[in-house]
């Protein structure tokens, strides 16, 4: 049996995916995973990382997307996701501070979320750099309304 996904939009892919799981052999894994990313949610952040570079100098984007993946995402994904918390700790909660950071360049952190996580992250990154007098904004706009009207959508 080949990987089956549904999108359970309707009375009718919620048949269909309770029919496929009934037809299924024993020892098959069925997962349900809450709704993918938006394209908007994909890009604010890389907004985000210039304009704090833009107004903290002290690091590049990359750096900044790195301390952000690192203090923010990385702790959202070890108390929500099992095996990426047995990932991390294993490879990466050792290392030395700074080899942390580099490690982020590669280390997959906010690809990995969901809807809601990133929106998490989007607050904690907001709140840290609001307190160190950045705003966020991305096309001039403030991000908090704009950005929870386009997940909404």
């Amino acid at each position: 049996m080949s990987k089956q996904v549904f999108i359970l939009c309707n009375d009718a892919a919620r048949r269909l995916a309770c029919e496929a799981i009934m037809a299924a052999e024993h020892n098959k894994r069925v997962e349900i995973k809450p709704k993918a990313r938006t394209a908007a949610q994909n890009a604010f952040s890389h907004a985000w990382y210039e304009e704090i570079a833009q107004a903290i100098p002290e690091d590049d984007a990359l750096g900044w997307k790195c301390y952000c993946k690192l203090h923010h995402g990385v702790p959202i994904l070890r108390v929500e996701d099992e095996e990426y918390r047995a990932s991390y700790d294993g490879a990466i909660k050792q290392l030395s501070y700074e080899q942390k950071l580099i490690a982020m360049r590669h280390w997959p952190v906010t690809s990995l979320m969901n809807t809601q996580q990133l929106t998490k992250y989007a607050d904690a990154v907001q709140a840290d750099f609001t307190a160190r007098g950045v705003i966020l904004t991305v096309q001039g706009e403030q991000i908090p309304e704009q950005y929870r009207q386009q997940v909404a959508a």
